[in-house]
């Protein structure tokens, strides 16, 4: 699932892709997929690209933030998919917060590896 849904936000332009593997850190999730986007607009279109996505066949349990535009976040339980406004991503530094958590760069999910954005793959 946050394979999916990171292809998702990639496939729509999402800014900085990247899958944290917290499962060993927290008992919160098992995985944070974390994207931006470019306005507010974006970080809605990424959002929707995800909750949308007939890859994923199950609906957030939880949405937060959904039409405001700077920070959206979806809730499947195991994996919590954040799109952040790059200026709210830098103020919450979710990667910076959860530094101890893998990282998977996004060659290893069979996309090419764009420095820009990151995904990883599920245990």
């Amino acid at each position: 699932m946050a394979v999916q849904a990171a292809r998702s936000l990639y496939d729509a332009k999402g800014i900085d892709v990247v899958i944290l593997d917290v499962g060993e850190l927290t008992l919160i999730a098992d995985f944070f997929v974390i994207a931006s986007g470019s306005n507010p607009r974006h970080v809605q279109a990424l959002a929707d690209r995800v909750v949308y996505s007939e890859d994923i066949a199950r609906k957030p349990m939880h949405v937060e933030g959904y039409g405001l535009g700077h920070w959206v976040l979806l809730d499947y339980g195991d994996v919590v998919v954040h799109v952040f406004r790059e200026e709210e991503r830098d103020f919450y530094g979710l990667e910076r917060l959860w530094g101890d958590a893998p990282q998977v760069g996004l060659e290893e999910t069979g996309h090419s590896g764009d420095a820009d954005a990151e995904a990883g793959d599920q245990k």
